[in-house]
């Protein structure tokens, strides 16, 4: 039986998690998971692969908005965008529009960054669309790198930490699906699975970057788990942990369902 143990969304790309025990499904992907994204003055986004420091930025969410901590700061992020500026911002090889959420957002984030950036929030008008290649029916996606979600076996990740000294937590990975039961990466292997009513589909397994050597409660940057997972998980010249997730409906998923593998 395999079962979701784990659900998180990453409001604001590349900075903390939140994890949920329900989480409801939108078009792109869970509600709220990657809608917000620190920009540059070119306009390109940015992440931890650059910065790892976006890693102490810690969020939860508040009545008012995403609340974000920084050390001993915080700022409210409002689920809407106080302006009506927008800005065409790039995301890897995806440009899309993006409204500009307030001045004081970009100045409380400038200062703790210690260089000029923006914040940006993709509205629903917004449609950033899959890597033709993959899509199913031309399915949209947040500022995440690609696709909607990524899910990782519980498994996967003990079988790796047997070959590591020091145990990485799952934060390493980003995921936004955590399931338990099954052998080590029978993600690799799920193209078409349910919960509930929602139909998931794997259509490719995630590349991993340095990003995944950032300790995410120091920031410190390391060589493993990608050093260790490069001599098993390489595939053409990508070490792979993990698997993109398509899907088809809307509504929520918890963390106790089930996943019902299809035929």
């Amino acid at each position: 039986m395999l079962q979701v143990s784990q659900l998180f969304i990453y409001p604001v790309k590349s900075l903390g998690g939140i994890a949920l025990e329900k989480a409801d499904i939108t078009d792109r992907g869970f509600r709220y998971d990657r809608r917000w994204m620190l920009i540059d003055d070119q306009n390109r986004f940015l992440t931890q692969r650059e910065h790892p420091v976006m890693a102490l930025f810690k969020l939860q969410l508040a009545n008012e908005g995403i609340l974000v901590h920084f050390k001993s700061d915080a700022f409210t992020v409002p689920f809407e965008p106080l302006t009506t500026i927008t800005e065409q911002v790039t995301v890897w090889d995806d440009t899309c529009t993006a409204t500009i959420v307030s001045p004081a957002a970009d100045q409380w984030f400038t200062e703790r960054m210690g260089f000029p950036v923006r914040l940006v929030y993709m509205p629903d008008n917004s449609h950033r669309k899959v890597e033709a290649a993959y899509a199913k029916h031309e399915e949209i996606v947040s500022f995440a790198d690609g696709y909607p979600f990524l899910i990782i076996g519980q498994s996967s990740l003990d079988e790796l930490n047997d070959r590591l000294e020091t145990p990485v937590p799952m934060d390493r990975f980003r995921p936004n699906i955590v399931f338990i039961g099954g052998t080590p990466f029978q993600e690799d292997e799920m193209h078409h699975f349910k919960i509930g009513d929602i139909n998931f589909y794997g259509v490719k397994p995630c590349g991993r970057c340095v990003m995944t050597t950032v300790d995410q409660q120091t920031a410190i940057k390391g060589q493993e788990p990608l050093r260790t997972l490069a001599r098993y998980r390489t595939h053409n010249k990508k070490v792979l942990f993990g698997q993109n997730l398509l899907h088809n409906g809307q509504g929520a998923i918890h963390t106790g369902d089930i996943l019902h593998l299809q035929q």
